[in-house]
């Protein structure tokens, strides 16, 4: 018989690797954790027979608690064996963490699929009863996005919809301290991406390789107001003469992730991802949210990066989990290669006070999360999650863990015993 979830802790023994004392300011020195220190503990939050996830990375503070820790977010659906189409709805809901985890639906979403959910997150201005998330018109197929007050009635309610009939996008990521989000056309992406997509979504860009009328919609949350900060036709212009048959590759771009400061934004140029991959396009770029300073980086530092502070992000090169200045276009930091990290490439998450930072990594038929306390250099493992079957393809299931609001503790998926797929809580708990 498999274990299919392993609850308790792990502690890495001591004097398993070492380096010098961590820099002020959280470096890159490391030490195991020593007994009686700190541990992880694993607990399963949801249950079947319908599936529960999250969805997502736990990049730019995206956290799945409101303010008060008393609410999670959860998208609830009766299939994982397929990609969502067009009249696939998710449930909404919400997980009462102070009432034993009770969920309570309060809306419905047709625009989600299995590795994002449908971008979730807590509005920073109102973080305590708002929240963000996609959807689509179920008449004509067009992408927008929700803001929802728990406050509006008794089980909540929608506060507005951000709707754009001739370029219609949904949110590709909120600005952490508020004020905008940042929106992507999620059917071109269903169409040359359909991990990241929304299938039989409503796409105005269908024929066009690099539109001039699309690429990175800046939204104002109080006003409704778009324009476009970054076009595709703008990046093909600087990806000119460096990539082989530009002219026929249909662009896309993913992971619009905005800085802790809101005053950077960095992404993802691509294309060909469905093909070989040394035929990809796979190219970042950062922005200023009022899109100047556009600027390609030869640098790269893998796919799933979070940003540090200021101009810094964290990602992988060379086998290291490294810190990247998207101002000096250097690596500045190295937190550790394959012997504290198996695979810093992995999915990662920076806690919100920047303290604590996760990695995470598939072994097997498990995920597996590395925690480095950046203050004190120590090192923690977590007990394996299991993942069964979904390992690769539109339907895996990714690490993608989400830190809560005090860096103590983080949701991620799994499969629970009865072979659906569920949300567990990892927690970082004192051994003495």
């Amino acid at each position: 018989m498999k274990t299919r979830i392993v609850a308790g802790m792990a502690v890495m023994a001591a004097g398993a690797w070492a380096a010098g004392p961590a820099p002020a300011g959280g470096g890159a020195g490391q030490r195991m954790a020593s007994a009686g220190e700190v541990a992880v503990r694993v607990r399963q939050i949801t249950s079947g027979p319908a599936h529960h996830f999250f969805g997502y990375i736990g990049q730019c503070r995206t956290i799945p608690w409101n303010a008060s820790g008393r609410y999670l977010l959860a998208l609830e659906t009766d299939f994982q064996d397929r990609l969502p189409g067009a009249g696939d709805a998710a449930r909404v809901c919400l997980i009462d963490s102070r009432e034993g985890e009770r969920l309570r639906v309060v809306d419905r979403s047709l625009g989600w699929n299995p590795q994002q959910g449908t971008m979730f997150y807590w509005n920073p201005e109102q973080p305590e009863t708002q929240f963000f998330f996609n959807d689509r018109d179920s008449r004509t197929g067009k992408v927008f996005t929700v803001l929802f007050d728990l406050t509006r009635g008794p089980n909540g309610g929608r506060v507005r919809e951000y709707r754009y009939e001739a370029t219609p996008v949904g949110n590709g990521g909120v600005a952490q301290n508020g004020g905008y989000f940042l929106a992507i056309n999620y059917a071109r992406m269903a169409r040359l991406r359909p991990v990241t997509g929304y299938k039989d979504a409503w796409d105005w860009t269908t024929e066009v390789a690099a539109p001039a009328d699309d690429g990175i919609h800046r939204v104002e949350v109080t006003t409704g107001e778009r324009r476009l900060i970054v076009s595709f036709a703008q990046l093909k212009a600087k990806l000119a003469g460096t990539i082989a048959r530009l002219e026929a590759r249909h662009l896309f771009i993913n992971h619009t992730l905005n800085n802790r400061n809101n005053d950077r934004v960095y992404f993802y140029c691509r294309g060909d991802f469905e093909g070989p991959r040394e035929e990809r396009v796979n190219v970042p770029f950062t922005v200023r949210p009022d899109g100047s300073e556009l600027t390609a980086h030869t640098t790269f530092i893998g796919g799933h990066p979070d940003w540090e502070w200021g101009s810094r992000i964290i990602g992988s090169l060379d086998e290291q989990q490294v810190i990247y200045d998207t101002a000096t276009r250097r690596i500045v930091e190295k937190l550790g290669g394959a012997e504290v990290f198996p695979n810093p490439g992995g999915d990662i998450a920076l806690a919100p006070d920047g303290r604590w930072f996760v990695n995470s990594h598939r072994s097997g038929e498990h995920n597996h999360y590395t925690f480095l306390d950046r203050r004190t250099g120590r090192i923690v493992r977590s007990p394996p999650v299991f993942l069964g079957q979904w390992k690769s393809g539109d339907l895996r299931l990714d690490p993608a863990p989400c830190w809560n609001r005090s860096g103590d503790a983080l949701v991620v998926p799994g499969i629970a015993a009865d072979g659906t797929r569920q949300m567990f809580l990892l927690e970082l708990v004192p051994t003495a």
